[in-house]
């Protein structure tokens, strides 16, 4: 067994890696860009090596600077983790031409996986089913446009390399189909480095089940069951469970033999996923599964395979690249319970999922769940911050118990009990998502999302005593006495009459003044614009306990910059607090100008200034975390400025001036 390795990532994946390696008493080598300088994964391995700055191009996709630092440290094999250098074959090459073990496939396994086309003609060749498509070397608009004619609307656009729905393009009819496959190459050449793309039948009803594969070096390949990662957005898996709802054993057959066939066609040795694409509409069955494409790596949701197993897939890894076989044969392999893993960001679900950045003030997860076993994979710590440069990836909420149903109420019940303040994040619209009916039913398939998102991210009501309790933490009346505080007792005693402290809050961008008296240690009197309400807020286990007329809240506070953070059950009320003398003017779009909507680089500029341009024309095209996002015309008009092709801009930056009528 190695005695020290290095780990090739950053963010939890990384800490998931220590984890193991620590515990079977290997020694770990961390590598760091300078934003992550003081990084959980960083603090947490025996040794780190800074291999540059924060862009990932110059650091964590540096093969020659992670080379350099595992030979400087003494380690003797590297892991890729996912994502960054995991599944570049030329890595691969260049770690053992260094004389380091790469833990993970051969590069011509994954050279052999890592083009979509390529691939699937060499499933077919083994026997394993794939999705009827284009998968040729031309590359011209007019063939490609020919072939998904043959094929017959809707199609799919996929990049040839990578994943994660980079790269992929749903088109519904052929007057669409250029402007996609444009849009599908610039975001494939841009994340992959490859523009070149297949085009497959879209399957109506899709469910994405994935079979999680392992083989060593001896010629042996098993299989560890299956997972169902159907619930997406934007095609990138939102909750994933295992086993797949509904799976009959005739389809979990031949999905498990057809994935080890795949493994063995490749000489397989490592952890791999091979994922198909299964056709939902009249249930599951053993017939209406292809083959999609293979991920030569470990998967982001691979705690729950291990959560139903009970194996460590990372100590896996680490005993075959050491040359040992598999630890278990298939027969030894059991499968025990439901896994449910949530995959929890920093993004705003209300705004298409635009990655959010900020500081995670507050940040608090469960220790136990009702009827599961929970388990918390995270990179980040209360304090630390998420920068625009790498994935937006707070956690991986994780659980375990005896069945689907008490799995479900588990997860929610880990949601509920998440605490978040800083940043935007998707909590209450994972927890959304875990109470749909659909969902719970297991009726589900890749298109869930998209066709409730509505009413998935449909904002909450703010609890009764939410905006109460924050007044109150606003005016540091909550602040506990020191225990040996003598006058602990008359703490906002008056002998006329208790004074009322003020406190601005800013409500729907207007300065609203509140004023806090305390009535005694426990009772608060509030006045503001809507009168007066007294409230009794108390202590408890769970934080604060707020009572009055129609007010029965459990909740606690936390302080974010210039305003008050109120937590309670999953939900986040955040309320802005300000000197109104030292307001500034709201920012933002206005008719005249369009602002960027986060940190990014504008890919491409469609307009001129001087132009004229209609409603829900493309202006420009701004890339970000890696993803395109589109910017259009709000309304018809005259540009003025804008922005120019390859700018790095800021969130709220100006991106478009429309000229105005004096």
């Amino acid at each position: 067994m190695f005695s020290r390795i290095l780990i090739a990532n950053r963010g939890e994946i990384a800490c998931r890696v220590i984890r193991t390696a620590q515990r079977m008493g290997i020694g770990t080598v961390a590598v760091y860009s300078d934003a992550d300088a003081h990084s959980l994964h960083v603090a947490m391995a025996d040794q780190a090596v800074n291999i540059g700055p924060a862009p990932v191009t110059d650091s964590y996709l540096r093969a020659d600077h992670i080379i350099e630092a595992a030979l400087a440290t003494g380690a003797e094999a590297i892991h890729p983790g996912y994502g960054f250098l995991s599944e570049n074959p030329g890595f691969v090459d260049a770690v053992v031409k260094a004389g380091l073990v790469f833990i993970g496939p051969s590069a011509d396994s994954i050279r052999a996986m890592g083009l979509k086309d390529a691939a699937k003609r060499l499933m077919e060749k083994a026997g394993v089913p794939v999705v009827p498509g284009y998968h040729g070397e031309a590359q011209e608009l007019v063939v490609l446009a020919s072939k998904a004619r043959e094929i017959g609307y809707p199609v799919l656009i996929k990049a040839r390399a990578g994943g994660g729905g980079k790269g992929m393009r749903k088109v519904d009819n052929p007057d669409d189909f250029a402007e996609a496959l444009g849009s599908a190459r610039r975001e494939a050449k841009s994340a992959f480095g490859d523009d070149r793309v297949l085009v497959e039948k879209y399957v109506a009803k899709p469910r994405h089940i994935e079979v999680q594969v392992f083989g060593d070096n001896h010629g042996n390949a098993v299989h560890l069951y299956e997972r169902d990662c159907s619930l997406q957005r934007r095609h990138q898996k939102v909750i994933e469970e295992a086993p797949a709802p509904g799976i009959t054993a005739e389809m979990r057959a031949a999905m498990t033999s057809a994935a080890v066939k795949a493994a063995l066609a490749i000489n397989y040795s490592g952890a791999g996923t091979i994922e198909f694409i299964v056709d939902a509409s009249e249930g599951l069955k053993a017939d209406r599964f292809w083959f999609m494409e293979m991920n030569t790596r470990l998967q982001v949701e691979h705690p729950v395979t291990e959560m139903i197993t009970g194996l460590d897939l990372v100590e896996w890894q680490l005993r075959v690249a050491a040359g040992e076989k598999l630890p278990l044969t298939q027969k030894q392999i059991a499968l025990n319970g439901h896994a449910v893993e949530a995959r929890l960001y920093a993004e705003d679900p209300a705004r298409s999922f635009l990655p959010a950045i900020g500081t995670l003030h507050h940040l608090a997860f469960p220790d136990n769940v009702t009827n599961g076993d929970i388990r918390i994979e995270t990179g980040v710590r209360a304090g630390d911050t998420i920068s625009p440069f790498y994935d937006p990836m707070i956690a991986k909420v994780v659980v375990h118990a005896a069945d689907r149903t008490a799995a479900l109420a588990a997860m929610e019940s880990a949601l509920v009990q998440t605490e978040i303040a800083g940043t935007t994040t998707n909590l209450a619209f994972l927890a959304a998502l875990i109470r749909h009916e659909g969902f719970g039913s297991g009726d589900v398939d890749t298109g869930l999302i998209d066709r409730d998102l509505a009413s998935l991210v449909a904002p909450s009501a703010t609890a009764a005593g939410a905006k109460e309790l924050a007044i109150i933490a606003a005016s540091g009346l909550l602040e506990q006495p020191a225990s040996d505080d003598p006058w602990a007792t008359l703490r906002g005693y008056s002998h006329l009459s208790s004074p009322a402290y003020p406190v601005t809050l800013i409500e729907e961008e207007k300065p609203v003044r509140y004023g806090v008296a305390i009535l005694n240690n426990e009772r608060f009197m509030l006045s503001g614009p809507a009168g007066k309400i007294e409230v009794k807020v108390r202590r408890d286990a769970s934080g604060w306990h707020v009572t009055g007329k129609g007010i029965n809240l459990r909740a606690k506070t936390a302080a974010i910059p210039n305003g008050i953070a109120v937590l309670s059950k999953g939900a986040v009320s955040s309320f802005a607090v300000t000197d109104p003398f030292l307001l500034a003017e709201a920012a933002g779009n206005a008719a005249d100008r369009l602002s960027a909507p986060m940190p990014g680089l504008v890919k491409s500029v469609r307009v001129s200034a001087g132009d004229m341009v209609k409603k829900g024309q493309i202006l420009l095209v701004l890339e970000a975390m890696k993803m395109e996002h589109t910017i259009t015309a709000p309304h018809d008009g005259k540009i003025a400025e804008i922005v120019t092709e390859s700018s790095q801009v800021k969130e709220k930056s100006s991106l478009v001036r429309f000229e105005t009528n004096e």
